[in-house]
């Protein structure tokens, strides 16, 4: 464990209990009426969605910024978090919600439709700029067709949930999407961290990572598995939560040597501190309704990348 994991680590056990006890209304263990029935059945399975989502769109964000070696890099661009969307709205605009699985499930499988249309496509050859592209188109038509599925909802009920849905929140989620999304972020995970010293020989260079027997085109597809299972599995039981991918990596690169196989970990681990805490502010806004997780992150998100292009521009990153 190096030292970046040590404090990210040591940061998600200090927020943890702070959010079993932050809300609209502030639990006291001591005089709280069934603080611990609440606890237990409603904040404690949130708080740890919250670290799940947060820790694969982390691990992802780490990844592909080694594999694109491209600091604005985010895993939405690989299409595969559209992908999941668009399953989610199709569960929606069919009427699905009210199933337990059926949401999520029509969720991964978007998602995993999305990792076999860009394995099929930039598959073979492995190249980074044709799988860059790939990612984009598999993102453009996810895109379109979710925004089709909009404008043609059966109603305006279907509507409204589809853009609640989209805009990502972990409001309500109870004990069953956690177990349905950890092993296959925790999965994904491992993936790519195996992926990590295939990133580190990939620094110098596409040409030198083959000369040195670096399998390209297996990377490639321990990315999309990697990316498909953190990713797709986050969207399916929390919608669009965008700018963790990018944000996390920045926060951890300073802590570490900088070589991508060093930052996966870390960067899960950040993911998940920020999830969690962007989780606990949102649930104490003194809002009438409380505001959506991906709309507060995406607030945060926004200055973050602007200021991500100033100092690309000054050649400072």
């Amino acid at each position: 464990m190096n030292r970046a994991s040590l404090i990210f680590g040591v940061l998600v056990l200090v927020a943890l209990p702070l959010s079993l006890l932050a809300g609209r209304v502030w639990i006291d263990p001591a005089s709280t009426p069934n603080a611990v029935l609440i606890v237990a059945e409603l904040r404690l399975p949130r708080a740890l969605l919250a670290i799940v989502v947060g820790a694969g769109l982390g691990a992802a964000g780490a990844a592909m910024q080694g594999y694109l070696r491209n600091p604005l890099a985010d895993p939405g661009l690989f299409g595969i978090a559209p992908g999941a969307a668009l399953g989610a709205v199709i569960a929606l605009w069919f009427g699905y919600a009210t199933s337990a699985w059926l949401l999520p499930l029509f969720a991964l499988v978007g998602a995993a439709s999305a990792m076999a249309l860009l394995a099929a496509i930039a598959g073979r050859t492995g190249g980074i700029a044709l799988f860059t592209l790939a990612g984009l188109m598999v993102a453009s038509l996810a895109g379109a067709l979710t925004a089709l599925a909009i404008s043609m909802a059966p109603n305006a009920f279907a509507m409204s949930q589809i853009v609640l849905w989209l805009n990502g929140a972990l409001t309500d989620r109870s004990w069953r999407e956690v177990w349905l999304a950890a092993p296959l972020v925790l999965l994904g995970i491992v993936v790519l961290w195996r992926a990590g010293r295939f990133l580190d020989a990939l620094t110098l260079g596409e040409p030198v990572a083959r000369s040195l027997g670096i399998d390209t085109t297996r990377l490639l597809w321990l990315l999309v598995a990697g990316i498909g299972l953190t990713v797709g599995a986050g969207v399916a039981v929390a919608g669009i939560i965008g700018f963790v991918g990018l944000i996390v990596p920045h926060l951890v690169r300073p802590l570490t040597d900088r070589r991508p196989s060093q930052l996966i970990v870390p960067s899960a681990l950040a993911g998940a501190l920020l999830v969690l805490v962007a989780d606990s502010v949102v649930r104490v806004l003194p809002l009438v309704t409380e505001l959506r997780l991906g709309i507060a992150l995406s607030l945060l998100g926004a200055p973050f990348f602007l200021g991500l292009l100033v100092r690309m521009r000054k050649g400072t990153i």
